[in-house]
């Protein structure tokens, strides 16, 4: 059975970060091997919440007893998300050459989460220096969103090409693959958004209905990347894991504007997440 090892936030109530990810690899077929970076109340969007980011040294040692199963050699990637501390960036990325030492065709997948629009950064100072100058260098992978994509790239995206170009200059920084989780364009319908994916074997686009949720969950990011993780690491089909990540997050949203609930409504959409009612066709645009 393939793995995952999967080093992110850990909430108790809600669904972001590792309660966002290792639940969607799980039902995908993917043995999760889960990393804590903090374990808070619920997610910091609520403004208040109680909880601990954990020092780098704890993470080292979780990371180090891991590694004495024999784990870390036999995974097949790595997901990293959220961190609460610059200084875990480290410990992260040793962990990442360890797992590719043992299996140098092991992937990385770099969530680099920071910010978003409106919001702009929520998280300590250095990790965005951390993310755009350490980890997106060394990740197969990387899933911004537009505001992440901007802040890495230095450039403005408002429109498809903007967004080729910026999805270019990431891929210039190291990645193979840029899945630009949340794009927002002037010459696209309103009432749509869409995913980017950038790679060697194109450009591709899926475009979504734009579901009216206020406010918006949190957590879509990070079960996005899960998502596509999975089903690339399945089909070894980069623009049908873009398919099913698009088509399986708009079935979770749509669960959860059904709901009323603020949090992603991931339990109640779980078969969705295997296979989605509806299904979003990437285009190929380049």
């Amino acid at each position: 059975m393939p793995s995952v090892l999967t080093i992110q936030s850990h909430v108790a109530f809600g669904h972001v970060g590792n309660r966002a990810a290792v639940f969607p690899l799980e039902r995908l077929g993917i043995e999760a091997i889960a990393v804590n970076t903090v374990q808070f109340s619920n997610h910091t969007g609520y403004g208040v919440w109680t909880g601990t980011v954990f020092p780098p040294e704890h993470i080292a040692e979780i990371i180090a007893g891991i590694e004495a199963r024999g784990a870390l050699t036999t995974a097949d990637a790595v997901l990293t998300g959220y961190m609460g501390d610059a200084a875990l960036g480290a410990v992260v990325l040793d962990a990442v050459a360890r797992v590719k030492a043992g299996r140098p065709e092991a992937l990385y997948c770099c969530d680099p989460v920071m910010g978003d629009v409106g919001r702009g950064f929520f998280v300590r100072p250095g990790i965005p220096d951390f993310f755009r100058q350490r980890a997106v260098p060394a990740a197969d992978i990387i899933t911004p969103n537009q505001f992440e994509l901007e802040y890495l790239t230095g450039r403005q995206v408002g429109d498809l090409a903007s967004a080729l170009e910026a999805a270019d200059a990431a891929r210039a920084l190291g990645p193979r693959w840029v899945l630009v989780t949340s794009l927002t364009r002037a010459d696209a319908p309103a009432d749509s958004i869409e995913m980017l994916l950038v790679g060697p074997e194109g450009a591709f686009l899926v475009t979504t209905p734009r579901l009216d949720l206020s406010p918006m969950p949190n957590g879509a990011g990070d079960c996005t990347a899960a998502l596509f993780l999975a089903k690339l690491m399945e089909t070894a089909e980069p623009a049908r894991a873009l398919g099913h990540a698009a088509s399986a997050i708009y079935a979770v949203f749509d669960a959860t504007r059904q709901s009323g609930l603020r949090e992603l409504q991931l339990i109640r959409a779980q078969d969705q997440l295997v296979v989605p009612p509806r299904w979003f066709e990437p285009v190929r645009v380049r």
